[in-house]
């Protein structure tokens, strides 16, 4: 199991252009409808988890699953899979970039992958709001974050503790009005 772990976290941090949002569809698919070590709910619970966390967020999903698989061990060797290839990958490109930075074709092709690199990461941010069942409610409240942190500068920090507190608010109120009608 632990090769397992390796081999799949090796291949999608080999494989993946575009940082670890462009890689959530690709783990998505590997430890939910391939390997079905998780639930489609447990992957997105670990998504919302790994996302407030600091760090790299394919890493911090590779811990996450790689515990959820088999403990700690189990994250040790995902984390490892998933971080060698892109570091070998970056090593190489060090080295050999230099010589080729100012190259027009080699800006031409940047310049193309550009717009699938979006494209990946907004794959898991739909399949994520599919997932969660986002209402009109809800998607107001993901807008309203987005204008705050994109166009006012808040801190996604206060916008994440906001919403932990509007969450328990809200789950003390429909506690309370289920008790009200005898639930």
């Amino acid at each position: 199991m632990y090769w397992e772990l390796f081999k799949v976290f090796f291949r999608i941090g080999a494989f993946t252009i575009g940082g670890g949002l462009a890689m959530l569809p690709v783990i998505e698919r590997e430890v939910v409808d391939r390997k079905k070590w998780l639930t489609k709910e447990m992957f997105t619970d670990i998504l919302a988890v790994t996302q407030t966390m600091p760090g790299v967020i394919a890493v911090n999903m590779a811990v996450a699953v790689g515990y959820k698989v088999k403990g700690t061990r189990g994250s040790l060797v995902s984390v490892l899979g998933a971080v060698c290839a892109p570091f070998f990958s970056i090593l190489a490109l060090a080295i050999f970039f230099q010589n080729f930075r100012e190259n027009p074709v080699v800006e031409k092709i940047f310049t193309g992958m550009r717009p699938v690199v979006v494209a990946l990461i907004a794959v898991p941010v739909i399949t994520t709001m599919r997932s969660i069942g986002l209402t009109y409610a809800t998607g107001l409240i993901a807008i309203a974050a987005t204008v705050l942190i994109w166009l006012l500068g808040v801190s996604p920090v206060w916008i994440i503790l906001a919403a932990g507190l509007g969450g328990y608010v809200w789950f003390r109120i429909e506690t309370y009005r289920k008790r009200r009608r005898g639930l």
